[in-house]
């Protein structure tokens, strides 16, 4: 499929540390990609350069096939971004913040104005529209944004935490909206929430020290540890003699405690019986079985060299 955005070795530097470094990829049209990764990994850099809020200090970005840097005014039109922080204008209310975007874009009233009328029903952010954007909570001020960032009709939308302080239900709308366009355009955001990134993704990229560390849908990153369960067993009481007893099982991967909180993983369920035999006399209170999931994929241990 053609390519939404590229980037060309793209590096950034902040006060001479490297932020991102070499980054060579590109986003399919129409997809929809998350990015993930820990605090000061790079993700939030990543968007505004996507964006063109920020500029590389080395490397390419390409939007189309147009070079963001020297075609700026083009591409810009391409995308609609929604910042990590709010920057509505406070003394102005929701609707006069949304049409002040869509006068840059000298969007025509009427079009506006189904727009507007579109989005706004939602996302249920009608009875908020004449407020001013200071007196409303974090979650609508994130509501409002998106249908500002929607408002001229980009073909990229890239979002900065899209369901940031929002209530359930704020967030369900959020997600089936978005879940809705994408297709026509290419959306891409970064999210803490791995449950969000994992019900909604095509393609995820996780980010580590200003590198990509993974590429891929989930159940491709996943892959070479489908077989792999993670198991969690409680006991009345886990002393330092049974937790030795149990960690040394040949078919136990990974194991850690937690007071009586046994946890490891397994290539099997089976491998609870190899634990029995152990822990026989032992009071065994809670178990817990499950495969694995984002959360696991991201803990330091498996990124960096897998569970073998």
């Amino acid at each position: 499929m053609e390519a939404s955005i590229t980037l060309k070795k793209v590096g950034k530097l902040i006060e001479n540390k490297t932020i991102l470094a070499g980054l060579t990829f590109g986003v399919e049209r129409g997809s929809l990609v998350a990015i993930v990764g820990v605090n000061d990994s790079g993700k939030s850099i990543l968007l505004k350069l996507l964006s063109g809020y920020e500029n590389p200090d080395y490397g390419q970005v390409f939007v189309h096939g147009l070079d963001i840097e020297k075609r700026r005014n083009e591409t810009r039109k391409l995308i609609g971004y929604v910042p990590y922080e709010n920057d509505l204008d406070p003394w102005l209310t929701i609707e006069q913040n949304i049409r002040f975007n869509a006068n840059l874009y000298s969007i025509p009233n009427e079009i506006c104005n189904d727009r507007i009328k579109k989005y706004s029903h939602a996302l249920h952010l009608e009875p908020y529209l004449n407020e001013f954007s200071l007196k409303v909570s974090g979650g609508i001020q994130k509501k409002a944004m998106l249908v500002r960032s929607l408002i001229h009709d980009p073909e990229i939308l890239i979002l900065d935490e899209p369901t940031g302080y929002m209530d359930a239900e704020s967030i369900r709308l959020t997600w089936d909206l978005l879940k809705k366009i994408k297709g026509g355009k290419s959306v891409i955001y970064v999210s803490n929430s791995l449950t969000e990134i994992e019900n909604a993704h095509d393609r995820i990229l996780v980010f580590h020290e200003g590198r990509i560390l993974m590429d891929g849908h989930l159940d491709k990153l996943l892959k070479s540890t489908m077989d792999y369960h993670q198991f969690q067993i409680e006991f009345s009481s886990l002393d330092e003699k049974l937790y030795k007893q149990l960690k040394n099982i040949p078919t136990v991967v990974s194991p850690n405690r937690l007071d009586n909180i046994f946890h490891f993983y397994a290539r099997t369920r089976t491998v609870f019986f190899d634990v029995i035999k152990v822990a026989s006399e032992h009071m065994m209170v809670d178990l817990n079985v499950k495969k694995l999931g984002l959360r696991d994929l991201l803990d330091s241990e498996f990124a960096g060299k897998g569970l073998d």
